[in-house]
């Protein structure tokens, strides 16, 4: 009995937060995170430098939402995802609203491979060929725009080469 009435405080108290959150706008959860901004540079193999503006998410909170519950983003707009170390990143758009191009990017700045157009809402992993420090991304349709190849150099404070 003592127990019972535990478990029904303790839903009495969660439940009404869990509906509360999902409550929230998509513009009111994107906001509750505010990013450091800098700026980026892609030289691709033609030596055509492309400039970004990009927000930084370099902690797990920040890297966790990501872009999600955002409703548009410039052309000239993105999100760097610093891990800090080399990893084998791996990332997901579940409740991401807009189709993003994602570079993966190895510690000395080099695009070692690119999943374009990436689907709202998917589920299915997308994966780093090999050990990353970061990832871009940008607004899908970037890359084929810009021509932007495995291989171009991407210019940022994170990979010691701005």
């Amino acid at each position: 009995m003592f127990r019972r009435f535990f478990i029904s405080l303790a839903l009495s108290l969660v439940l009404p937060l869990l509906v509360i959150g999902e409550g929230l706008s998509g513009a009111a959860r994107a906001q509750d995170i505010v990013f450091p901004v800098s700026a980026l540079t892609i030289v691709t193999g033609d030596g055509v430098e492309h400039e970004f503006t990009v927000e930084v998410a370099s902690n797990n909170q920040e890297r966790a939402r990501g872009l999600m519950f955002r409703e548009s983003l410039a052309f000239d707009h993105g999100m760097l995802f610093d891990y800090k170390r080399d990893i084998q990143a791996s990332m997901w758009m579940k409740n991401t609203l807009i189709p993003l191009d994602m570079l993966f990017i190895d510690r000395t700045g080099i695009v070692k491979n690119i999943k374009e157009r990436a689907r709202p809402h998917s589920l299915d992993p997308i994966s780093a060929i090999g050990y990353v420090r970061g990832v871009l991304e940008l607004p899908g349709g970037t890359v084929a725009r810009l021509d932007i190849k495995p291989g171009d150099k991407v210019r940022h404070p994170i990979f010691g080469n701005h």
